[in-house]
């Protein structure tokens, strides 16, 4: 982790090089004019952000015959802290695991939130989770003040991006200004819990350089009793280059660091009473993340597009947390005087290329490939601290991780006047290697030391259809297969008395979907659809006769209905905008999950409630007064799939109002109130208790814009 003086002498370089950059460009470009050419991709993003959901074809993707949302976050007032109950109220299907801290857990039809594990999140296209695959854990997202939009795709997107089941979350950020060679930001923030929010930015473009730099700060002594506190800094630069053949060169790099205290869970009675102490005083969590990528996009024909991104990252996790404990108890006993610690540190280097071309007569048809080398290298150390609040100890365990991933994927887009139909093949070329160097804790001969290499090759398929009704409407359906890999803990396991079967294979899945959407008028859209999920050899673990061993346990169905629909009232009502927009959006799941075979058969999964129901109204006057109400509703569900009565979330329903007021061309208010209605609820629960989620609070503060 870095120290406080490093971070900003961090930040202060970028920030520097950054001016220093543009201030050259200036000197040496003053004298041009503007490059006024707009990439297409660019204009397709607007045209997606006001009908909801993706072109048939943006970039070097196809998006035919695919179920697809897209999240604009201007459509709102804006969001404070990261709050993405605000920022995903549009979208059905995800649901998020609320708690304390700034990490985000999102599930997606029934499968497990825990930190998206089960789906893809990616940052302009780049993945970033820990590891794709053998610690697939999104800890870190870029601050929404920095977000253009969300782009949300569920069908065929382990074809386009792989390989979980849960669909990808893609956060599309800024891009430098183009209208100005200088603009600056500075937006500040107070709220309840001691919170203090801060984000400022530069952004322009002289001749054809175009800059944008940010600094966010957050910071919070959190609503538990104690320990819940949490301190976040990023900073980061992006530099865009014109090249005289059109094309664009893009370099970002970014430093972000994360700390925060975890409380601990409570018991039922705790919660029932009203208790929002702290059951664990000394657990703490620590993210540190470095990344530098540079992409080279340009359409080199009107009909074709090209994009090549390398990046490289260097991603560090700590944890401390005190031995001893149970469900909503607080440590004691022996094995209260010491802890555990972990320290995992992601080096990651990875080159993403993809070529979009059309074909055939009058050029209807559309190709698109793309191939990925993708390398981890991933050391983990465990240890044994002699205190309750250690920070090093006794090393316990320590393993060297690696994964090579070459995955390369074709779709083609045929089009037949209205109807289109998009097969689409991805072949997964993965190999994981696993070697303990240290583990106190296998004393028996049956567990040794491990060394393991795993080389798999998996074929993925998918098929869209899509038929246009009219310009602005479609039908569409999709099936694509997915898949779970393996992840370290399951490839090589870390306990005693652990072993992996012989026939484990990755848990496979098929989605099937059909919909219809449509655009109706300037005031009516909505998309509606019917899923079926079928996810068969999911990995879990049976213990017998004291071995505990890791396989295929069995398969489960969900199955469902999606909605969404908006509507301008006062458009419908006034037929014009005189006095502002009035969106009223209305989303929802219903979905019936099961388990189907296996130990839990008959079981509910974990975080699939039958029904997600989002509304809410967004008000806009000529952008000068923003006002958002929105609520969302929850039915009861389980915590795990063993549907254990510990674990049982009840039914909730949660409204936020944010107002956004330009006061001055260069200044504007923001105020909120998250939980407006003070909901006692709770929206997530771990093995050690109940995690709380925050009663009413407030926040007011202002953004100076130049």
């Amino acid at each position: 982790m870095k120290s406080a003086p490093e971070f900003h002498k961090q930040v202060s370089l970028l920030i520097a090089a950054g001016l220093a950059t543009s201030t050259h460009a200036a000197a040496q470009d003053a004298h041009k004019t503007l490059d006024a050419m707009v990439v297409t991709a660019e204009s397709e993003a607007d045209e997606s952000n006001q009908q909801g959901w993706l072109s048939d074809v943006s970039g070097a993707a196809i998006f035919a015959g695919k179920k697809t949302a897209v999240i604009d976050l201007d459509a709102q007032a804006r969001i404070v802290g990261n709050n993405y109950r605000q920022a995903l109220s549009q979208t059905p299907s995800l649901l998020l695991s609320e708690e304390s801290s700034p990490l985000v857990s999102l599930g997606y039809r029934g499968l497990n939130p825990h930190r998206a594990q089960f789906s893809q999140v990616l940052r302009d296209g780049i993945p970033i989770h820990a590891d794709q695959f053998g610690y697939p854990e999104a800890y870190y997202t870029p601050p929404l003040d920095t977000v253009d939009r969300i782009e949300f795709l569920h069908g065929g997107a382990a074809l386009q991006h792989g390989p979980q089941p849960g669909g990808a979350l893609n956060f599309i950020t800024h891009r430098p200004r183009t209208d100005k060679e200088f603009s600056l930001r500075t937006q500040h923030i107070v709220g309840s819990d001691d919170l203090y929010s801060t984000f400022s930015s530069a952004d322009g473009t002289v001749g054809k350089l175009g800059y944008y730099l940010y600094f966010n700060h957050r910071e919070s002594e959190g609503f538990r009793s104690e320990n819940s506190d949490y301190d976040l800094n990023n900073a980061a630069i992006k530099l865009l280059y014109t090249l005289d053949n059109g094309g664009k060169i893009i370099l970002n790099a970014d430093t972000y660091e994360e700390n925060h205290g975890e409380p601990g869970g409570l018991s039922i009675a705790d919660f029932n009473s009203g208790s929002l102490k702290a059951t664990r005083e000394f657990d703490q969590f620590s993210l540190d993340r470095d990344s530098v990528s540079l992409t080279y996009e340009i359409e080199p024909t009107p009909d074709s597009f090209f994009t090549t991104t390398a990046w490289w990252s260097d991603y560090t996790r700590y944890s401390k947390r005190q031995r001893g404990g149970g469900f909503g108890t607080e440590p004691s006993g022996p094995t209260a005087n010491s802890n555990s610690i972990e320290d995992q540190n992601f080096k990651t280097f990875a080159i993403d290329s993809r070529y979009r071309t059309s074909w055939g007569r009058d050029s209807q048809h559309t190709f698109s490939t793309g191939i990925q080398v993708y390398h981890v290298d991933s050391p983990r150390i465990d240890s044994r601290g002699a205190t309750a609040e250690a920070s090093s100890g006794q090393v316990r365990r320590a393993s060297d991780r690696e994964v090579l991933y070459i995955p390369v994927f074709a779709e083609n887009k045929f089009t037949f006047g209205d109807f289109s139909i998009t097969p689409g093949i991805r072949l997964e070329n993965v190999r994981q290697e696993v070697d303990e160097s240290v583990n106190l804790d296998k004393t028996n001969p049956l567990s040794p030391l491990a060394s393991k290499e795993d080389t798999s090759h998996i074929l993925l398929g998918g098929l869209g259809l899509e038929y246009a009704t009219d310009p602005q409407s479609a039908i569409y359906g999709n099936i694509s297969q997915s898949y779970r890999p393996l992840i370290f803990s399951e490839a090589v396991p870390l306990g005693n008395n652990q072993v992996v079967s012989d026939d484990l294979e990755e848990g496979r899945s098929i989605e099937y979907e059909l919909g219809y959407r449509s655009r109706a008028t300037d005031w009516l859209t909505w998309d509606a659809s019917v899923f079926l999920l079928s996810f068969k050899d999911q990995i879990g673990s049976v213990t017998q006769g004291g071995i505990t061993s890791f396989e295929n346990v069995g398969d489960s169905i969900h199955k469902g209905v999606d909605v969404s629909v908006r509507t301008d009232l006062l458009g419908l009502i006034s037929g014009s905008d005189r006095c502002g927009s009035l969106d009223w959006y209305v989303n929802g799941t219903l979905l019936d999950a099961e388990f189907t075979s296996g130990p839990s058969d008959g079981n509910t999964p974990q975080y699939a409630p039958d029904f997600i129901l989002r509304t809410g109204l967004n008000y806009n006057f000529e952008n000068k007064i923003k006002l958002s109400l929105g609520g969302t509703f929850l039915d009861d569900h389980y915590a795990n799939d063993s549907n254990d009565n510990n674990f049982k979330v009840p039914a909730y329903m949660v409204w936020d109002l944010t107002a956004e007021y330009k006061i001055h061309e260069n200044l504007r208010l923001l105020a909120g109130i998250n939980n407006l209605f003070d909901e006692s609820y709770f929206a997530r629960v771990r093995s050690d208790g109940i995690d709380p989620a925050n009663g009413r609070n407030y926040y007011i503060g202002a953004s100076l814009e130049l």
